[in-house]
């Protein structure tokens, strides 16, 4: 079935300015093919959309109704020409990203660098940091986060998910044992990360166990280095242990309370209109990491 657009423009726009004079220069039309689009449009529908008197116009209880729909209508009438104008577009211009240090140096710059080579009109700023840095107040078009998302005011697109690992190298378990089931981690060196505790899962159930060691660094890398050297327990995500542990440096422990993956996500603000530069590089990180592991880079 279709629809008669006829008169929705041109009622719209007088429901938002309260006048035909200031409507008809919006739209670049005259006022009187404003009023008559207006008056055909409430014959169709047969029911008043506006008040007019001499001094004003106001919209009636029907047309208020009637002007949020047609408005939606006319944002989304937008919404699809910018996505034909932008699928004919190529990313150019500038593009500002930041990303976890060592999640962001051996998967995301490898694969940032990829997208600058298909599109060199980039001009690509990286900026590596574990701060959760604020996207709109610096700048950033596109932010990539690890775990638990808690900002509600960005939109996220989830791209992959990583796994934490505990594990220690066979060296140290040799010497102080192999714990069997989470309480066992009291009697161990549990190298710790900045919060204080481990995540798990036991009997479905997401447990925080608190951990203690001789050792507390924000880094995940150091932790790494400090468990491979026989310093103590560790847990870590994969891209700072894996390739250990498959190659034998590091002993995976604890698996039957591994923690659900966590996902990996690209947050961006909540802009109405994604650029095209933006969307290309979501879609082609998304493209690359789903399903991917760690050592397949």
């Amino acid at each position: 079935m279709l629809y008669n657009w006829e008169g929705i423009a041109e009622f719209v726009t007088v429901a938002e300015t309260e006048s035909f004079t200031i409507a008809a220069k919006k739209l670049g039309i005259s006022t009187a093919h404003v009023s008559r689009q207006v008056s055909a449009l409430e014959s169709r529908l047969a029911t008043k959309l506006l008040h007019r008197t001499t001094r004003k116009v106001s919209i009636t209880e029907i047309g208020a109704v009637y002007y949020q729909r047609c408005r939606q209508l006319l944002y989304d009438l937008e919404d699809a020409e910018h996505a034909v104008s932008d699928l004919q577009s190529k990313p150019t211009g500038r593009l500002k990203i930041t990303a976890p240090i060592t999640y962001g140096e051996f998967i995301i710059a490898p694969l940032i660098n990829n997208f600058i080579t298909r599109y060199p009109e980039l001009d690509v700023e990286l900026h590596l940091s574990n701060q959760k840095l604020d996207l709109v107040a610096e700048g950033y078009d596109l932010g990539i986060r690890q775990g638990q998302l808690q900002d509600s005011s960005m939109m996220a697109k989830r791209l992959g998910s990583r796994t934490l690992y505990v594990c220690a190298t066979s060296t140290y378990l040799a010497e102080f044992g192999i714990p069997k089931k989470l309480a066992d981690l009291n009697q161990h060196n549990c190298l710790q990360g900045s919060l204080g505790h481990w995540r798990f899962q036991e009997k479905s159930k997401m447990r925080n166990i608190h951990i203690s060691g001789n050792l507390r660094c924000n880094s995940g890398r150091a932790l790494a280095d400090a468990a491979l050297k026989g310093l103590g327990i560790v847990q870590l995500p994969g891209e700072y242990v894996l390739n250990h542990i498959r190659s034998g440096k590091l002993v995976s422990l604890l698996e039957e309370f591994c923690a659900p993956d966590e996902g990996i996500w690209a947050i961006y603000p909540h802009n109405k209109h994604l650029l095209p530069k933006v969307r290309m590089l979501i879609d082609y990180l998304d493209e690359e990491l789903s399903g991917k592991t760690i050592l397949e880079y």
